[in-house]
């Protein structure tokens, strides 16, 4: 849609043109000394007419339900946007889901009408995912369009005969990762958080120290943390049950530095500390820059989840009790805690002398 046009004038100065063309659209342009910015500022072009083009799709498919068009000219598209607007926004992980709704809404699969929605084309489309997603991923996907018309035929008034996702043969999980981050790495991990964003590297800090989630973290208020008592009270967990959190030495001095930091004299105009941690930060905000900051620490494979894993596998090395650690992770069975422990052979095999 857009094209970058290099224009020498005749003093021999070099300029970028950027052109987008759209249909419905007029023609936009604008010149600018260096490539980079005509790039960045036709995808920041293109990006808006995405979100212009998305909205009105979104507003047309809650108009469609509203007048009670019969089911058998909705889309699973319509009901996607109806539950994405109505719905998601009363989830913790409302941010999450948005995210990963607009990724089906991608799939020519959402065009497809509900009242011909098969176990067939369910298949289909499970057998196309899964050649570029996890099995894990593809079981979310799954579960996330099950209940959608699950509360289209009971909510909604879209009466349909069944479920096909509930009826279609759903692949098998991913085994648990037993990713492991050297001392090495994450030496390498936190020299990669750019300067410029001051709330990667704590975070990262916070996550090997605590075992926090992503969200957990991201949402992480000040009220809730006790720096002379090295505890943390979080109340809004994956669980929904509240839990406390011990706080290590160097997580007192993460916590620490940032509230310093925060400080009306340190914190550009702003007269009082705000109420959270990371304030701006949402949980996928943090996730795109952990991906990127993995990318130029050149480490292979490492998810942020990772740093979870690590965490409650370095209490165990510590010599934690299973159920101290279960209480800090959050964990509701020792079955599930185990998932997440992968002991250092080394460190095992020292106790065995």
């Amino acid at each position: 849609m857009a094209t970058i046009v290099e224009r020498i004038s005749r003093a021999g100065k070099i300029t970028y043109q950027a052109k987008i063309r759209k249909v419905g659209y007029p023609l936009m342009s604008r010149t600018f000394q260096a490539r980079a910015q005509a790039v960045e500022w036709a995808k920041s072009v293109e990006d808006e007419i995405d979100r212009r083009e998305r909205r009105r799709t979104a507003d047309e498919s809650i108009r469609r339900l509203s007048e009670g068009v019969p089911p058998d000219k909705l889309t699973l598209g319509d009901l996607l946007h109806r539950y994405r607007d109505r719905v998601t926004p009363h989830k913790r992980s409302a941010e999450a889901e948005r995210w990963r709704i607009g990724g089906l809404l991608k799939h020519s699969f959402t065009y497809c009408s509900v009242t011909r929605l098969s176990t067939v084309q369910v298949a289909e489309w499970r057998d196309d995912r899964l050649k570029h997603v996890s099995g894990s991923t593809v079981n979310r996907d799954m579960n996330l369009l099950s209940h959608v018309i699950e509360i289209a035929r009971s909510e909604w008034g879209v009466k349909l005969e069944d479920n096909p996702f509930q009826r279609t043969r759903r692949p098998r999980h991913n085994p648990p990762r037993e990713r492991r981050l050297s001392k090495e790495e994450e030496a390498r991990l936190l020299c990669a958080c750019p300067t410029e964003n001051p709330h990667l590297g704590p975070a990262i800090t916070l996550a090997i120290e605590t075992g926090m989630r992503l969200s957990e973290i991201a949402g992480l208020e000040w009220c809730r943390i006790n720096l002379a008592g090295r505890s943390i009270y979080l109340t809004k967990t994956k669980t929904g049950v509240s839990r406390g959190v011990a706080l290590s030495i160097r997580a007192v001095q993460t916590l620490a530095s940032i509230h310093e930091w925060q400080k009306p004299e340190g914190y550009g105009e702003r007269r009082e500390i705000p109420p959270r941690v990371f304030p701006g930060v949402t949980p996928e905000a943090l996730k795109r820059a952990f991906i990127r900051a993995v990318a130029r620490a050149n480490i292979v494979d490492l998810h942020f989840h990772d740093l979870r894993h690590e965490a409650i596998s370095r209490m165990f090395e510590k010599g934690l009790p299973a159920m101290e650690v279960a209480t800090v992770s959050g964990h509701q069975t020792l079955q599930l805690l185990r998932r997440y422990t992968h002991l250092q052979l080394g460190e095992l095999g020292r106790k065995l002398d």
